[in-house]
């Protein structure tokens, strides 16, 4: 009751996230029923809707990638001041935050169900025939367990992944090593003695403490705005600003340089090879007469979308390094420090959109045979990953929009233009195209060749 009320008061932009899911559940739930279709309409040859099922693991896996970065921006869910005492614990939200995604996935395998079931006839028209009788099996009788079964995967994965991802974390720091008894009446480490002569040298000298630096700093006048205190933060990045009126804020910094770059970059080439050795694709129909190395050509795709996010948080990172390289100015210093510190947050999702587009491109464009003959299950399926992909990067940017709220509203309270904010965001999405862009159209027409040798 909870998740439905939440889901009912929401703004309409998270409705609109939220019905997107759900469309998204209805393409990949209508594909599964039309591999249940074509065994049914061809049951003397059963190792052909094999690789139907298989393909559609690509639209199964956007769906549920979509469906978990919709739960994580979704604001009724998120942990407020307040809420534990009322009964809503962080484990509490991750419940309603997976009922949510089972709802919304549930009613797009519901839409798929009614609209197969419009197709074939069963409920009220005359069932279509020609070529989509080939999925729709008009001439059997649908066997309703298997298709709820085949329509049970995408609020099952979507739920478990958002319930692995939004999981209840320890928010305390990990503990440290044990304390050992120092001299009798002390307890604790004690503190490390100097050597003789370590007290001149540079860079010996012990720091003070931070609460004694701090302290140190004399108070700011009445017309000064700002005083800038150099000292890392709780999570060792960045510093801490502190207004004319006492509340501290925090400009971005360089974070760590995100890893997995050389591993994205070696799965890559493994995806690649796999599709050298795949051999070439048929130019008939796509999901009508499927290769014979088509599992081989989807594992390649696979392993290349694969590597693709493992690289692309690193590649972001080294965009944001590159554009604040050469002397830069403060928009070329605020942009490529964004980037930098927003590179394992938007870096996935660009990676598998990088992997969505080059596929699209690959398969529509770089292939011999017309577009025409791709069928109308490809279309779709080709939509359903291409759309999901497309909205999950649109829905990390406002993820990561909600969570650059604070260091936006310090800048705007140090004096920083409005305008040299947006123009610093259009900076970063002009740096991100030009970097990711030629590397899709690269690895679209290195797939061609490899699957064309």
């Amino acid at each position: 009751m909870l998740a439905l009320r939440l889901t009912r008061a929401a703004r309409p932009a998270v409705q609109v996230r939220r019905l997107l899911v759900a469309a998204a559940s209805a393409g990949t739930g209508f594909l599964l029923l039309s591999c249940l279709g074509y065994a049914l309409a061809h049951p003397g040859a059963p190792g052909t809707a094999v690789p139907r099922l298989v393909w559609c693991v690509a639209p199964l896996a956007a769906t549920v990638y979509f469906a978990l970065a919709v739960a994580r921006t979704d604001p009724g869910t998120r942990p407020r001041p307040g809420l534990s005492a009322v009964g809503l614990g962080p484990a509490r939200l991750m419940a309603v935050s997976v009922l949510t995604t089972v709802l919304s996935c549930g009613l797009g395998s519901l839409l798929a169900l009614m609209l197969f079931l419009q197709l074939r006839g069963d409920l009220a028209g005359t069932p279509l025939d020609g070529a989509a009788a080939r999925f729709l099996a008009t001439d059997q009788p649908l066997p309703l367990p298997a298709a709820l079964t085949l329509l049970t995967p995408v609020p099952a994965l979507a739920a478990a992944t958002v319930a692995v991802a939004l999981r209840p974390r320890d928010p305390r720091p990990p503990a440290g090593p044990p304390r050992s008894p120092g001299r009798p009446g002390a307890y604790g480490h004690p503190a490390p003695r100097e050597t003789f002569g370590a007290y001149g040298r540079f860079g010996v000298r012990p720091r003070t403490p931070a609460a004694a630096r701090q302290a140190a700093v004399p108070p700011p006048s009445p017309g000064a705005t700002a005083t800038t205190v150099d000292e890392p933060d709780e999570n060792g990045t960045g510093v801490l600003e502190a207004d004319e009126a006492g509340a501290p804020g925090r400009l971005p910094s360089p974070a760590a340089t995100p890893a997995g770059l050389p591993w994205g970059i070696a799965a890559v080439a493994a995806g690649l090879a796999v599709q050298a050795y795949s051999g070439r694709p048929a130019t008939g129909p796509a999901l009508t007469h499927l290769p014979a190395g088509a599992t081989a050509v989807l594992a390649g795709w696979v392993l290349t979308a694969a590597g693709l996010v493992l690289a692309a948080p690193g590649l972001t990172h080294l965009c944001g390094r590159l554009l604040q390289s050469v002397r830069p100015g403060a928009l070329r210093l605020l942009a490529g420090r964004a980037l930098m510190a927003e590179a394992p947050r938007i870096g996935r999702p660009l990676g598998v959109a990088c992997a969505a587009a080059a596929a699209t491109y690959a398969m529509t464009v770089l292939y011999e045979g017309p577009a025409t003959s791709r069928g109308p299950l490809a279309a779709l399926g080709a939509l359903v990953v291409t759309g999901s992909t497309a909205a999950t990067l649109l829905t990390a940017a406002v993820e990561a929009r909600q969570c650059r709220a604070e260091t936006t509203a310090a800048l705007l309270r140090l004096g920083a233009p409005a305008g040299m904010l947006r123009t610093a965001a259009v900076l970063r999405a002009v740096a991100l195209l030009a970097l990711f862009g030629p590397l899709t159209l690269a690895l679209a027409h290195l797939a061609a060749l490899a699957s064309a040798r």
